[in-house]
This record gives C-alpha cells, sequence and structure tokens, in this order.
C-alpha cells in the first residue's frame, strides 16, 4: 500500500481547505484511514480516523465539528475537509492506513504517506 497526500497550503483564519489521500494496491478499500498532523516541536497527534466502509468516523477534540473525514473507495481516496481553520491547525499531515478497525486514534498505523503542510494564518 502507498500513499499520496495533497491539498496542503496557506490560508486564512476561518477558512477551509480538503486534503486528499490516494492509495495503491488491491487491497486500499479494506483499510481503515487515518489523518494525523505534527507541528513543529511537537508529538504527532490524531486528527480523524474512518474505518473500511466509511460507516463510522472518528475525530480528534481538537478539530471535532469542524473537520470531516470521508472516503471513496471506488477513487482509492480518503478525504479531510477542514473548515473553520485556525492558526494552531498549522501541522504537517499525513495520512495513514491500516487493517486494524478500531482503536484508531492511536499512532499504530501500518503505512504512511509523505505529508503535506498546512499554514493557516491568523
Amino acid at each position: 500500500v502507498q500513499l499520496q497526500a495533497s491539498g496542503g497550503g496557506l490560508v486564512q483564519a476561518g477558512g477551509s481547505l480538503r486534503l486528499s489521500c490516494a492509495g495503491s494496491g488491491r487491497t486500499f478499500s479494506r483499510y481503515a484511514k487515518g489523518w494525523f498532523r505534527q507541528a513543529p516541536g511537537k508529538e504527532r497527534e490524531f486528527v480523524a480516523a474512518i474505518n473500511w466502509n466509511g460507516a463510522s468516523t472518528y475525530y480528534g477534540d481538537s478539530v471535532k465539528g469542524r473537520f470531516t473525514i470521508s472516503r471513496d473507495n471506488a477513487k482509492n481516496t480518503v478525504y479531510l475537509q477542514m473548515n473553520s481553520l485556525k492558526p494552531e491547525d498549522t501541522a504537517v499531515y499525513y495520512c495513514a492506513a491500516d487493517s486494524r478497525q478500531s482503536n484508531l486514534y492511536r499512532n499504530e498505523y501500518e503505512y504512511w504517506g509523505q505529508g503535506t503542510q498546512v499554514t493557516v494564518s491568523s
């Protein structure tokens, strides 16, 4: 499984961005997907996760109500819609895939993408 994240950029506070993570591999659709982020000098933080068929989603407390994770298995892609962005959302965002379907907030994913930078200006 290979993952390629895209969609990051510079946005003003209150704005929106949509991140995409395209995957390859014939079993990609069976994996749960997650988004994590890491700001300079901080530990990697759980952002959101979705199980293999999209029936269950999970969010970190700091993004609940503002971010939405979704997936399109026909396109082998998972998305992170980020609204009402704040300067504290500035970080490198990573997508990840794992065969687990529970405890998806844990930083124990099997496969990781390369990361995409999100910068929110005040």
